[in-house]
């Protein structure tokens, strides 16, 4: 949920090192009580939520994982700038330590220097059904005593177990502010070493000794040593155990890619075979409201305007909510079980031919849902070289706002029919443009990574969690926000622009209501939007488009999606009672003709450079925007648009050549 800063609300603030659960912690203990808001002085998305009680409220910032706070990534830095409050970063009065309880040692590195922030603390250790499960419980109240009286508390995230109890002491006062530590005594460090906040303010900033830092970090990793030893504990084992002998076939140099391949096809036919039932509901829901509006309004300026301009662009795209959320749960999965991590190994060696490493891969992946989040996510990459390498290549990935119009594309041209008896043709050939997409990025961050004629990239450091079972309650709620962005984004940008399209098609209004297809074909050419179609189509016609799709390709321009809208729109789709909207926008387009020369629009040879031109163009205002922010260069996003652009063309010239030569078309 979207909404202003909280007044009279204590900050707190979830820290910790990555994969140690702390976003799983944040969904438990908010809920659907979040919002999305930009760090302040940098425009940086974060999440907020908020914690209500009889005492109060707390609002909770998630920050970004990291493994110390001497920041090496844009994201690292984030999260030691708002801990040590420098700049615009908002106010702390505590901080929830998250630590990994089966992994304790690497937590308690961050810990020593999070102590000598001197803010208000308090540690969670979080998976602690885990370690119980290995033979070795968290001694909260050792860890407690070892670390000087700091409040310690163990949870479960992913099962809930520890929650409430966490979620009470937020909400029943401030934290306790720990004692300064001591980690010359305790590690036996030169007195020069003795922490300040100050002094490792100055190690960040890069003008301290070298070797002083090195004896630092000896020292921190000592400090962690002794206070484990004091708990007496051990690392768990089982866990990994048990991971490991999975690995061995996952991870195997010939096997584990074969694995990886199955993996994604499987998830690329359910995505286009199991949410048909479920498009079809909301197909159904659409055509009835819009049937209800006219019967209760009748025929006026203002029916049109909801029924033909805002229910019918808003309905063409929300009917792929289930196909694109289907998306978003596999991708989820993937991720919670322990894969995604894997698969970032795997793909680390071939990555190295282009540029890139195993670091790229999660956020490429994040890409096929969409390239903003995708794009954000490469802030954790420490090698600067990497991440412009894969941000200029990311977009080409197929994202989900490109689902609707190949979904329309291929149900309307490609034959309903099976191959080898099981894998259906239209799955084969959508899975076909995803991997079109892959390839597409893989050529350009090699071609990229030529241009670039950098220096060898940086070794990649991977941790791999061990397999977990997703908990359904935390997928789920991640699930909602997800269709929370996706109908935010159909009920506001693209309700915008299917209204402002309808307005395009609408006026100059004739002088007599068109009542044939005919007589409506030549109002919306006479219409503004014809006009801006006709100028255009010189640019278009090499590729067999014509003026009507040249008004969609300009619309879809601010959103993929809003590309069946238009069309709907530019054609006068009807949807008599009953009918299947986007069955009738499907069956329209195949009947098509110019009427100029009575030809047909949508040949297969056309639909096909169609494809691929929307497989390449940056057809994204908000993609563009990002990409503009994190390099820091509107130059470099424009150059990447208009390289992108004429690729596109190009592409999509070729493609309908080459069919024609084949004699498709």
């Amino acid at each position: 949920m979207r909404g202003e800063v909280m007044t009279g609300a204590r900050t707190l603030a979830l820290v910790g090192n990555p994969n140690v659960g702390k976003t799983a912690l944040f969904n438990a203990l908010t809920g659907l009580h979040q919002r999305v808001a930009n760090h302040p002085g940098i425009t940086v998305e974060r999440h907020e939520g908020e914690l209500k009680g009889s005492h109060g409220q707390v609002r909770l910032l998630d920050l970004p994982g990291v493994r110390s706070l001497a920041p090496r990534s844009p994201d690292e830095a984030i999260t030691s700038a708002t801990l040590l409050d420098e700049g615009n970063a908002p106010a702390l009065e505590g901080l929830l330590l998250v630590l990994d309880a089966t992994q304790l040692r690497r937590g308690l590195f961050l810990l020593s220097q999070v102590l000598e922030t001197g803010l208000p603390l308090l540690v969670c250790v979080n998976m602690a059904d885990e370690a119980r499960a290995e033979g070795v419980p968290v001694d909260t109240n050792g860890l407690a005593r070892a670390l000087g009286g700091i409040e310690v508390l163990a949870v479960s995230a992913l099962k809930g177990d520890g929650v409430a109890a966490l979620r009470q002491r937020l909400l029943a006062g401030p934290l306790v502010a720990p004692a300064q530590p001591r980690l010359a005594d305790i590690a036996g460090v030169h007195t020069t070493l003795r922490p300040s906040r100050a002094r490792w303010q100055a190690q960040r900033r890069g003008v301290e000794e070298a070797s002083l830092v090195q004896e630092e970090a000896a020292a921190r990793w000592r400090f962690a040593a002794t206070v484990l030893a004091d708990v007496k504990t051990t690392a768990a084992n089982k866990l990994r155990q048990r991971s490991d002998r999975i690995d061995r076939g996952v991870l195997h140099p010939v096997f584990g890619p074969f694995i990886f391949v199955a993996v994604m096809g499987v998830v690329f036919q359910a995505v286009f075979t199991f949410a048909t039932p479920a498009a079809d509901a909301i197909e159904a829901a659409v055509a009835f409201a819009g049937e209800g509006l006219r019967a209760g309004l009748g025929s006026s300026l203002i029916t049109d305007l909801l029924v033909d301009g805002a229910l019918a662009g808003v309905g063409a795209v929300i009917v792929f909510l289930p196909q694109v959320l289907l998306l978003f749960l596999l991708l989820i999965l993937l991720e919670d079980s322990g894969y995604l991590s894997r698969a970032a190994f795997i793909a680390d060696k071939p990555f190295a031919y282009i540029g890139l490493s195993g670091r790229s891969f999660a956020p490429w992946l994040s890409s096929f849902a969409c390239a903003v989040p995708g794009i954000l996510g490469l802030r954790s990459i420490e090698d600067q070289r990497e991440r412009r390498i894969a941000m200029f290549a990311a977009p080409l990935l197929t994202c989900s706002a490109r689902l609707p119009v190949y979904t329309l594309l291929i149900s309307a041209f490609v034959p309903r029919s099976d191959v080898l008896g099981f894998l259906s043709l239209q799955g084969l050939v959508l899975l076909g443009l995803y991997l079109l997409g892959i390839l597409l990025a893989i050529l350009a961050a090699a071609l990229y990574d030529r241009v670039l004629k950098s220096g060898a990239r940086l070794p990649l450091l991977l941790e791999l969690p061990p397999y977990r079972f997703p908990a359904m309650h935390t997928v789920g709620l991640r699930l909602m926000q997800r269709a929370g962005m996706f109908l935010r984004r159909a009920g506001t940008l693209i309700l915008v622009f299917s209204v402002l399209v309808w307005a395009l098609t609408a006026f100059p209004r004739p002088e007599r209501a068109p009542e044939t297809s005919s007589e409506r074909a030549a109002a919306i050419e006479s219409s503004i939007a014809g006009r801006i179609g006709h100028w255009i189509e010189p640019a278009i016609e090499p590729l067999g488009q014509d003026w009507r799709i040249g008004i969609g390709l300009v619309a879809s321009f601010a959103a993929r999606e809003v590309f069946n809208s238009t069309l709907s729109v530019v054609y006068a789709v009807e949807t008599p009672d009953g009918a299947d909207a986007d069955a009738r926008l499907a069956d329209t387009l195949a009947g098509a003709r110019d009427a100029r020369t009575g030809a047909l629009s949508f040949t297969l040879p056309t639909v096909l450079g169609l494809l691929a031109f929307y497989a390449v163009a940056l057809q994204c205002i908000s993609t563009i925007a990002v990409v503009a922010r994190e390099s820091g260069s509107w130059r470099f996003a424009l150059m990447q648009f208009v390289f992108f652009a004429l690729g596109a063309w190009m592409l999509a010239w070729l493609t309908r050549t080459a069919a024609l030569a084949a004699g498709l078309g």
